[in-house]
């Protein structure tokens, strides 16, 4: 394909010839600068994603940053054009290929997959220190130079795209790749330099096993799902020390995985060095031309690594917003590493403050005790609550004295004794308005008959057994009514269920920001409404589903309960968040 007349047009000190490159980021032109006589790629970026203010403001200071890393095993960018709707990025043109492309044609040794994966980490902790999410590792996007050097391509592109296309591209490519994607970028949650390793830890993975760390044969969606719900398989036919390397960055939980790539990277120069031997590097072939002291460090040692827990992650800053934690950044701090670096102390790590274990367990504990306090309420609500008996009042041709069963969406024929003007029918379920219908009453005999009309939409909602009122005259009656159709046709059931599962899922995902090292705003308030809902929610069910007469005092202990639970559990994920401190190191 021919470049654009506007992509032409936008860079007239480049001569531009063919596509060499299409995908979900865009499309890729053969360049040559006319005076310099220098190759160069120049990447087309999707107009319809970026072809909006807040997408293409974000994305012009990405540019910036992305020129201004500057790492052998990054891809340079040379210049970036904004004019119209075009979105060009000029950066060094890679002949050598791409892993993927290595991989599958003649294979990689143990030693090259282990060199090109401190290369690839190389680069991404080069990238995390200046603040850029990758998002998108794959074999595709690790291209070889002529000279075999390895280099980490299209920095900061999905971030960017995804801003304005959520997990979908223009070309119907998911965003992350899923058969590289990390859990929490999957569930959308918010990302760390965790997610680029985890994605790292899957090319690695690919690479020395010959296959994907999960079942890539039933798409998209159910790869995705894989990833968030289900652990890796362990690494087959990799020996010992870099298969455990390579499955830590893949633990789906933040606590268990590398927070960041240099800790990855050491890790992984240390097991090869104890697998191949000194010198494993330089018979590999892949040149790597920058590591960072803690990598050389892994690199020399003769130990195989042990699998030390790593500190909270830092988020990554968005592009233009200073992060004083990030260690060279303005008006930051030269905090060392994060995560045991090599020299320190094996044990070095985080732990919990004296005592903290304790007061979390007993945390969990009293919210569990609090949860069967919930269920043993449910279930043990009435089948019927106390009604004084009429011995005239007839529906259906049923006395009232006992539930009467109805099919609410027919006519109601009320009759009964005396003469009573207007009869009007009420239900209601602990003391909750589910409708209502009113006529006057004919007489017949000596008593009356009245033909009730409930709303169409009552049928929908009732459910179970409710509480009935008919009002004949200044006398009230009130008595259970059952319901002919099934409770899970009805709001009141089914809607009791999605309710149910609703608040217990939002729940879930609060706590999972905590475990993950983020903070859940109105965690506090938010946690006990929660649980007050799912209470609630699940006494009225159970009641519902079990045809017995919702009470009202077992309703309000079973949403304390469950608001207390909720508190409980939630009191104890931030108290094991917060206590985790850690030991000083040691030499």
């Amino acid at each position: 394909m021919s470049a654009p007349a506007e992509l032409v047009a936008a860079l007239p000190q480049y001569d531009i010839g063919e596509s060499i490159g299409e995908g979900g980021m865009g499309v890729v032109f053969a360049g040559v600068h006319r005076t310099l006589g220098r190759s160069v790629a120049i990447k087309q970026l999707p107009w319809d994603i970026l072809n909006h203010a807040a997408s293409s403001e974000l994305f012009d200071r990405e540019a910036r940053v992305l020129a201004s890393l500057d790492h052998p095993h990054i891809v340079p960018v040379y210049d970036y054009v904004r004019t119209g709707r075009e979105h060009l990025l000029v950066m060094e043109r890679l002949d050598g290929g791409t892993v993927h492309s290595r991989f599958h044609g003649g294979g990689v040794s143990g030693e090259q997959a282990c060199a090109i994966g401190l290369a690839m980490l190389a680069g991404l902790h080069a990238a995390h220190r200046a603040g850029v999410l990758h998002l998108d590792v794959k074999p595709r996007n690790l291209l070889f130079n002529l000279q075999g050097v390895v280099k980490v391509a299209d920095f900061g592109i999905a971030r960017v795209i995804s801003e304005g296309a959520t997990l979908v591209t223009h070309g119907g490519e998911i965003l992350g790749t899923p058969a590289y994607i990390a859990p929490e970028q999957a569930m959308g949650n918010a990302l760390s330099p965790a997610a680029d390793v985890y994605a790292a830890g899957t090319v690695l993975y690919e690479l020395l096993s010959g296959q994907l760390p999960f079942d890539n044969t039933r798409g998209a969606i159910s790869m995705m799902r894989q990833h968030m719900f289900t652990d890796p398989r362990p690494i087959a036919g990799v020996p010992m020390p870099i298969a455990g390397v390579v499955m830590r960055s893949l633990a789906r939980e933040l606590d268990a995985r590398y927070r960041e790539a240099e800790s990855f990277a050491a890790d992984l120069a240390a097991a090869a060095t104890a697998v191949y031997g000194a010198g494993w590097l330089e018979r590999a072939g892949v040149p790597v031309l920058h590591l960072t002291p803690r990598m050389i460090a892994g690199l020399n040692s003769a130990t195989a690594p042990a699998p030390p827990a790593e500190s909270p992650t830092r988020p990554v800053r968005r592009p233009g917003i200073p992060d004083p934690t990030l260690v060279g950044a303005p008006g930051g701090t030269s905090n060392p590493p994060l995560g045991p670096s090599r020299g320190q102390d094996s044990t070095s790590g985080p732990t919990s403050a004296p005592g903290s274990g304790a007061a979390v367990l007993w945390l969990r504990l009293a919210a569990g005790a609090a949860a069967i306090v919930l269920v043993v309420l449910a279930l043990l609500n009435p089948a019927r609550l106390p009604h004084e008996a009429s011995p005239t009042l007839r529906l259906g041709g049923a006395p009232v004295s006992a539930p009467v069963e109805v099919d609410l969406s027919k006519p109601l024929v009320m009759t009964g004794t005396g003469n009573p003007g207007r009869v009007t029918l009420d239900l209601s379920a602990a003391g909750i308005p589910l409708g209502s219908a009113s006529t006057e009453a004919k007489p017949e005999g000596n008593g009356f008959t009245a033909q009730l009309t409930l709303p169409g939409i009552a049928r929908w909602i009732v459910g179970g057994a409710v509480t009935a009122d008919v009002r004949t005259g200044t006398s009230t009656q009130t008595f259970t009514l059952l319901t002919s159709q099934h409770p899970l046709a009805s709001a009141m059931g089914a809607g009791t269920l999605i309710l149910a599962l609703f608040a217990l899922a939002y729940l879930e995902s609060g706590l999972r920001t905590i475990r993950n090292g983020h903070r859940w705003r109105g965690a506090a308030v938010g946690g006990p409404v929660l649980g007050l809902l799912f209470g609630a929610a699940v006494w009225l069910c159970v009641s519902v589903l079990r045809v017995h007469e919702p009470s009202p005092g077992f309703g309000a202990g079973c949403a304390v309960a469950g608001a207390v639970a909720a508190g409980l559990v939630v009191a104890a994920a931030r108290r094991r968040a917060s206590t985790v401190v850690s030991r000083p190191s040691g030499r």
